[in-house]
């Protein structure tokens, strides 16, 4: 059951296939998304919106053109969240008011601040949208322009704007796709209330630099004021200028900048290509790469240069340096784009070889994967696997999302987000793998839970828990994150440093321990969190965990304090690697 006790309505625009209304249900379940909006232009085919009301239902759903959706069509909401397509966001008149937009038609960054603007006083308080990393560096005959112009006009709707450039392989996630990532909330509101300092929020206290630690790089803090109304930004904002004023991470109140060029702090799990990969005996035969188009894809993939002729007869040499070939599988995976689909040679398209020495392309469930979508969430009967890969490579990390969305539950509740809806959750059976077809091969197939790259700290503590038989059926399913509850607090043994605590392994009765958690975070929390039936609120010990790694097989242990818990070394049970 879902705890309901908070509520946040969420309205998504350019939806894609659900990557923001994924990774925010993965946050917490008080995300909800009450209308959404996918028009895919110049295409009879709306392959992502099919998609999108085969997972979540036709409720709410819009399949029109947005620039041609009236707002009163749109519920109020208190939070707007979006992938806006990266255009010339320049303005060919002041924007109005009175007059409503008078700039390019078409540029669906306008139809955002439509909403914003004629929705008024029931304007969303919160505000969540992703683009290409190059956006605060746009136009380059003007650089920065594009992204003081987003500002500056949600500033005048009285937004505080903090962002941040997100590489998600940084971060652990099996894939290396640099975004820009903005969050707003109304100057008004009980988090803009806590802003203090700019340049600590940005660094240290923020909703970003909560969610995604990183350490500023010296000497490159940017202060300033964007002034003038939008029309006078879109013409003279950094005029004749080489770089961009904005860094990778600042916050903007007021027309205010604050902004530092940001390095990641991480040192958790990470993700990789070849852990998200499944065995190629399930991979169709047209994945592969015969032996006769093998020498294009290696000319493809290679350096080159090429003698070249414009229109107007002037030569010159395009040059392109190499790649790799076949793709790393040990590393996260390059960036993922829109070509990725089709069997035509490519130099951007994903390859890898297979044990048995032979070269394929990627799957849509690996393109998925890698995303951190669930399994086969495009499968669909009149989607191919072409569109299935292009709709991936329009898609964001849902990894990314579910981060941010609980950094900003925290800062608007209090306290710590639940969610019964993890990232990798099955939406719809049908397109779900059958591994019943397989039980009799003895090959690994991964399920919904990647391999990571990590190396276990021997000497790092482990605690042992008993889990009571109500859970532990949901300690038996292979899943990448659960959530463990202790006893109540004041049967925890006052022995167990929690801060010395950092490994974990879940004690079956019957059974004894196999499974590796890392203790993401150790909390007080209560039972009727996730079980509010229970009316259970005493205060207890609740660790949210991310799986490792797994024992060959189940190992007795005696639990040292009160038969439910033992304090010990990882090293015990798992040599360094």
């Amino acid at each position: 059951m879902s705890n309901k006790k908070h509520h946040i309505r969420v309205v998504e625009l350019f939806a894609g296939v659900g990557g923001f209304r994924i990774g925010l249900e993965g946050a917490s379940d008080a995300y909800e998304t009450i209308w959404n909006n996918q028009w895919e232009p110049s295409t009879k085919r709306q392959d992502a919106s099919l998609v999108y009301r085969a997972r979540f239902g036709s409720n709410g759903h819009s399949n029109r053109d947005i620039n041609l959706v009236p707002t009163t069509d749109i519920p109020d909401h208190d939070l707007l969240v979006g992938g806006f397509p990266c255009q010339d966001y320049s303005v060919a008149a002041t924007l109005s008011k009175s007059g409503g937009i008078e700039g390019k038609k078409g540029v669906l960054w306008w139809q955002i601040y439509r909403i914003l603007l004629e929705k008024g006083e029931n304007r969303p308080k919160y505000i969540f949208f992703e683009n290409v990393d190059r956006l605060i560096n746009s136009p380059a005959t003007q650089r920065g322009r594009d992204f003081a112009i987003i500002l500056a006009s949600l500033a005048d709707l009285g937004y505080v704007v903090e962002w941040r450039i997100i590489n998600a392989a940084d971060y652990g996630m099996p894939q290396r796709r640099r975004r820009t990532y903005i969050v707003g909330y109304l100057k008004d509101t009980s988090i803009a209330q806590r802003i203090e300092s700019l340049e600590d929020w940005v660094e240290y206290d923020g909703i970003m630099a909560q969610a995604f630690p990183f350490k500023p790089k010296d000497q490159t803090v940017s202060v300033f004021n964007i002034e003038g109304t939008i029309k006078e930004v879109s013409d003279n904002f950094n005029k004749q200028k080489k770089d961009s004023p904005f860094g990778n991470a600042g916050i903007m109140q007021l027309r205010h900048v604050y902004s530092v060029d940001a390095d990641p702090i991480y040192d958790g799990p990470q993700q990789t290509l070849g852990g998200n990969l499944v065995d190629e005996t399930f991979v169709p035969e047209e994945f592969f790469i015969s032996q006769d188009e093998l020498p294009k894809w290696q000319y493809e993939k290679g350096a080159k240069k090429i003698k070249r002729t414009t229109k107007e007869g002037y030569e010159y040499i395009f040059s392109e340096g190499g790649m790799a070939f076949p793709d790393y599988l040990d590393k996260p995976s390059r960036t993922m784009i829109t070509g990725e689909g089709g069997t035509a040679p490519s130099r951007f398209k994903h390859v890898v070889r297979t044990p048995s020495g032979r070269y394929r392309r990627l799957i849509p469930i690996e393109l998925e994967r890698l995303n951190m979508f669930p399994d086969n969430h495009t499968l669909h009967p009149e989607v191919s696997d072409g569109r299935r890969a292009f709709l991936m490579g329009n898609a964001l990390v849902c990894g990314i999302v579910e981060q941010i969305g609980k950094s900003l539950y925290r800062f608007i509740y209090g306290e710590e987000p639940t969610s019964t809806r993890p990232i990798f959750t099955q939406r719809d059976e049908k397109p779900m793998l059958d591994l019943g077809l397989f039980a009799e091969e003895t090959i690994d197939i991964i399920v919904n839970r990647p391999k990571k790259t990590f190396t276990i700290d021997k000497n790092k503590h482990l605690l042992v828990g008993y889990v009571k038989p109500d859970n532990q059926d949901y300690f038996l399913k292979e899943e990448p994150t659960k959530i463990y509850y202790t006893g109540k607090t004041h049967s925890f043994p006052s022995t167990i440093a929690l801060n010395k605590l950092y490994y974990f392994m879940p004690y079956i009765k019957g059974k004894g321990v196999r499974d590796l958690y890392l203790i993401r975070i150790a909390r007080i929390g209560t039972k009727a969190e996730i079980h509010p039936e229970s009316k259970d609120e005493e205060p207890r010990l609740v660790f949210d965990l991310e799986y490792l790694k797994s024992l060959p097989d189940y190992k007795q242990v005696n639990l040292n304090f009160m038969r439910a818990y033992t304090d010990t070394f990882a090293g015990r049970f798992f040599s360094e690697e």
